[in-house]
């Protein structure tokens, strides 16, 4: 039976969410930064499920470090889009939910080394 956790509930929904935004894009001829984006926006769930899965406490951490490096990447890519204008289109609420995933992140990251796994993924 697999877990319910929160933080993977919104990284799925999150890519959810990048897939249609790289689909937008790319039917605005941006090729580059949307390929960039549907990476990196997609694995912050994929590391999320690698954790879950982890062997450790310390594997846990560490892929969720990833997944949360991948969120800020992800942040980065969005803050790009937004401010070169390259496409008509406003980024205000992947940018946000991008800033929410981040936050979770951090928060689980900062807190792994001290407290047990199981606590961690709700």
């Amino acid at each position: 039976m697999e877990n319910k956790s929160i933080v993977n509930e919104k990284a799925i929904s999150f890519a959810l969410q990048i897939i249609e935004l790289y689909k937008l894009l790319r039917n605005n001829q941006e090729y580059v930064l949307s390929k960039q984006l549907l990476r990196s926006g997609t694995s912050i769930g994929a590391n999320i499920a690698e954790a879950l899965a982890g062997q450790s406490r310390k594997d846990f951490a560490h892929k969720m470090s990833i997944a949360s490096k991948e969120a800020r990447e992800s942040h980065y890519w969005l803050n790009l889009l937004q401010k070169s204008q390259l496409v008509d289109h406003n980024f205000s609420d992947e940018i946000e939910k991008c800033l929410e995933l981040i936050r979770l992140l951090t928060s689980i990251v900062k807190t792994a080394s001290t407290t047990k796994t199981s606590t961690l993924i709700t």
